[in-house]
């Protein structure tokens, strides 16, 4: 199947996972976001708008406490997002520098995206920023978002947060670094004769059934979660790949048209 498309696309948002930032044994992956910052620095020299959609914040949290075990009680949680969220955009900072890459800050929540004036602001404010050479970082708000029925101001994992900034800023293209190279047609931790998906035109019942658990242990996306998120880029008529996290220089091949990972479009 063509990925033709993709090479015309300017306005990228790149959705990296926890998985994709913290070791399994709970220390920050410095390597990979060094060369996620270095990639995305050389695509904003090159004229690309890059967006870039973070997880991170409650892992990053346990690492600075010296905590391996993700609590279950809320405000705990609220409080690792809190103190996780300062380094991890310390870590940001610091290392998109070394490419002469000026990068910011948004934190969302889902009533931001929900009510049209404030979306409209979101969505102002991240222009003015790209139209200046500047990449908006861009995480959920987990200090303060809830998802009790009364306050439902939580995207539900960030794999749904990356395909609404897509829509919200009308991206051309969104890329989901995970831990794992795509969808397959079975668990390949499971079966041996699992087979990648080069491509998914739509999300059926089926797809869904083949998607399940959650994500690694520091975060809460699952495949379920990215088809979740797959579904809001087709309603949208947009496009995404997902792809391994743990080779973040293969989106310039994905750039290029080449085939890797799995690409969702109609």
């Amino acid at each position: 199947m063509t990925r033709e498309k993709i090479k015309s696309a300017k306005r990228l948002v790149i959705k990296i996972g926890t998985s994709s930032l913290i070791l399994p044994n709970g220390q920050i992956n410095l390597k990979n976001i060094d060369e996620l910052a270095f990639v995305l620095s050389s695509l904003q020299h090159e004229d690309y708008e890059v967006i870039l959609v973070t997880s991170g914040a409650i892992g990053v949290g346990l690492n600075v406490l010296g905590q391996s075990k993700r609590p279950t009680d809320i405000a705990q949680q609220q409080a690792l997002a809190s103190i996780g969220q300062v380094e991890l955009m310390s870590l940001y900072n610091q290392i998109f520098s070394r490419y002469q890459q000026k990068v910011s800050q948004l934190l969302l929540t889902r009533d931001v995206v929900d009510f049209p004036e404030s979306r409209q602001n979101a969505t102002n404010a991240i222009n003015a920023l790209l139209s200046r050479h500047i990449i908006p970082i861009i995480n959920e708000n987990d200090a303060v978002s809830v998802a009790e029925m009364a306050h439902q101001t939580k995207f539900g994992d960030n794999d749904k947060l990356g395909a609404l900034v897509s829509v919200l800023t009308d991206a051309d293209l969104l890329i989901m670094l995970s831990d794992i190279d795509g969808l397959y047609s079975k668990n390949p931790n499971i079966f041996d004769d699992a087979e990648l998906i080069a491509r998914v035109m739509t999300i059926t019942d089926a797809l869904m059934k083949v998607a399940g658990g959650a994500g690694s242990k520091f975060g809460t996306g699952g495949m379920t979660s990215k088809l979740s998120a797959a579904k809001i880029i087709f309603d949208a008529d947009k496009q995404m790949v997902l792809t391994n996290g743990a080779r973040i220089s293969e989106i310039r091949e994905i750039l290029a048209g080449k085939e890797k990972g799995t690409y969702f479009a109609k």
